[in-house]
């Protein structure tokens, strides 16, 4: 019993020995790893605002007023053709005229002549002033068509240029976004990690102290079996002694049963 509790105590305080070993190993792993997870917080990306740079298209917007017009505005009564006309007229009948004179003819002649050359003259000026008027209303109406295309268009434009800038600009802000996120992800992920291998240190500094305590709780139990088995053991060797102990005689015991004393 004695060797066992011997073995049982030496066993102990080995035991003891190496779970506080293991338990300062655990505890300075814990704190080197809670280091680097202060030093990587300490270093993470600052937090973004991914539209901070989004400016107002608004300046692409222009005023197109300026551009119209009116082209019937301009449009003037054709006299010239009319005038012209009137001119060659008035110049052929004054040669009639010279004619009749030279034939001899009436004079009711060269006034019927007059009236017809008259009636001819607005007939031709008339039409003249009707194709010119016709053209100029023709050209009038095809510079506001002209222009109505040119102003859809340059609004055309600037309605492409400040819808593909806001889409630029949104495009810009969401990868901004997304480059965020991916990289906070990683940060978490890093993070999880370290704060499982924190976790586990911490678990085996309890695992190590739960062992040394139990380590010491055996040694002082087989002390206590080894003191017990010594006391146990010096009992029953007295008792031992009392049992085989011959008890010394008295005189008169000597004398009662010793037959040469009583003879003498």
């Amino acid at each position: 019993m004695g060797i066992g509790a011997a073995v049982s105590i030496v066993g102990g305080i080995i035991g003891n020995s190496k779970a506080k070993k293991a338990a300062r190993r655990a505890a300075q792993e814990r704190d080197r790893i809670n280091k680097k997870i202060n030093a990587f917080e300490r270093n993470r990306q600052a937090v973004i605002n991914p539209y901070s740079d989004v400016k107002s298209l608004a300046g692409l917007a222009t005023d197109l007023s300026s551009e119209m017009s009116n082209p019937y505005a301009t449009l003037g009564v054709a006299t010239s053709a009319a005038e012209i006309q009137m001119e060659q007229t008035d110049l052929a009948l004054a040669a009639t005229l010279d004619t009749l004179q030279a034939t001899g003819a009436s004079a009711g002649g060269a006034t019927a002549l007059a009236n017809a050359a008259a009636r001819s003259k607005k007939e031709v000026s008339a039409n003249i002033e009707q194709q010119e008027a016709q053209n100029e209303k023709l050209a009038a109406q095809g510079e506001a068509d002209l222009q109505a295309k040119q102003i859809a268009e340059k609004a055309r434009i600037q309605g492409i240029q400040i819808s593909e800038g806001g889409r630029e600009q949104m495009a810009q802000a969401q990868g901004e976004a997304f480059k965020f996120e991916a990289q906070e992800g990683r940060d978490q992920a890093t993070l999880d990690r370290m704060a499982a291998g924190l976790t586990q240190q911490e678990a085996n500094i309890a695992n190590a102290n739960q062992a040394a305590a139990a380590s010491t709780a055996a040694t002082i139990s087989s002390i206590g079996n080894i003191a017990a088995a010594g006391i146990g053991a010096g009992g029953f060797g007295g008792g031992n002694n009392v049992q085989t102990q011959t008890p010394t005689p008295t005189t008169s015991q000597s004398a009662t049963n010793n037959p040469g004393f009583g003879g003498m």
